[in-house]
């Protein structure tokens, strides 16, 4: 798969762009885990033109990230192309266009998946931006406003003709926000869709390695970005690679008129024995690197409170008795002391269990 000259290989994997989740800390571990995008957190097209200090930082990116996108919203035309010039001095690999962020404080303005309310002014953005810049231009968002309003499928190719060179779709409207199932089907359509010529990346319900295995063999799509899986799990990216490269074969051709999830019972399952160079102690520690690699980077009190929510979400403390009260300890956690110390509490109990 490619955009533009970027080669990403077969199958890959991208991490999806998460506020206060996908900082340059979490994105270069998961790009070591096999990651083979990743992106920004959400920039504020308005509040990097006005120069709001913490947007700005959000453009620093490394060079052991790449590639590596800046994802970009707004409401207004001038400040989304002035927003993308700017951005393009950051150096980028991709600058990526946020129409299908749900929240209230972005959509409910117009942003994001608000966007999907004035499809006009959406392709205008897009148009606008893909002329303004020299690098590559991509698009993410939903299948549409509501079930009523399932409009992707002709988005997609006018997005097309606007210019951009990718095309990431979650599979739930804005109206779902981001509860019941992802419906893969209309992905599946756009990818199998002649006149669609872009890549097309799927998102949604992407939880374990079988979904993403299973999202590549049943709707054909480009890439497969995964999102809240992440969540306290870097190495995530390694065991869905090893899925995939264990089991290349296609179960159905892409487009296939059924939902991603829940996935066929009678398939093999594929979580036993994944991840096999990666112990508990091995992710514990990954968890603690994490912690110092942002304490270093932007100091004690904002690494522990870009981390903390990654330990109290990580899957491997699951097994902890009463893990609510630890939860609660990480989220209150205040040093890094006390979040290690609590961190290798949790190694002793697992360890026992």
């Amino acid at each position: 798969m490619k955009i533009a000259d970027i080669d990403f290989g077969e199958r890959p994997l991208f991490l999806a762009p998460m506020e206060d989740v996908t900082d340059i800390g979490f994105r270069s571990l998961c790009k070591r885990f096999g990651a083979a995008m990743v992106y920004t957190e959400f920039v504020s097209a308005e509040a990097l033109v006005r120069d709001v200090k913490s947007t700005i930082d959000k453009l620093t990116i490394a060079d052991e990230e790449r590639p590596v996108g800046i994802q970009l919203y707004g409401r207004d035309v001038e400040a989304m192309v002035e927003a993308a010039r700017i951005v393009e001095q950051a150096r980028p690999d991709v600058i990526d266009l946020n129409f299908g962020c749900p929240v209230k404080k972005v959509a409910g303005k117009g942003a994001g998946a608000g966007m999907l309310q004035n499809i006009p002014k959406l392709l205008d953005i897009t148009r606008r931006v893909v002329d303004a810049v020299k690098l590559p231009v991509t698009v993410k968002t939903r299948l549409g406003w509501n079930s009523e309003q399932l409009i992707i499928t002709t988005l997609a190719e006018q997005l097309q003709d606007c210019g951009i060179q990718a095309l990431t779709i979650h599979g739930r409207t804005r109206a779902q926000m981001y509860t019941g199932e992802a419906d893969w089907t209309l992905i599946g359509e756009v990818k199998n869709n002649p006149r669609i010529t872009i890549p097309i990346i799927g998102n949604g319900d992407i939880k374990t390695p079988e979904d993403a295995r299973r999202a590549f063999d049943r709707y054909g799509v480009d890439a497969v970005m995964v999102g809240r899986a992440t969540f306290g799990a870097p190495w995530v990216f390694k065991e869905m690679r090893e899925a995939i490269e264990t089991h290349p074969q296609p179960l159905h051709k892409g487009g296939e008129n059924q939902q991603l999830s829940p996935f066929t019972p009678s398939l093999p399952s594929l979580g036993e024995g994944l991840g096999v160079g990666l112990t508990l102690n091995d992710k514990i520690d990954i968890l603690l690197e994490q912690l110092h690699i942002n304490i270093e980077r932007i100091g004690e009190r904002r690494g522990i409170i870009h981390t903390r929510r990654h330990l109290a979400s990580t899957p491997i403390f699951k097994g902890i008795p009463d893990f609510r009260q630890t939860r609660i300890a990480m989220l209150r956690a205040e040093t890094a002391d006390e979040l290690t110390a609590i961190m290798e509490q949790c190694r002793r109990l697992l360890s026992q269990s």
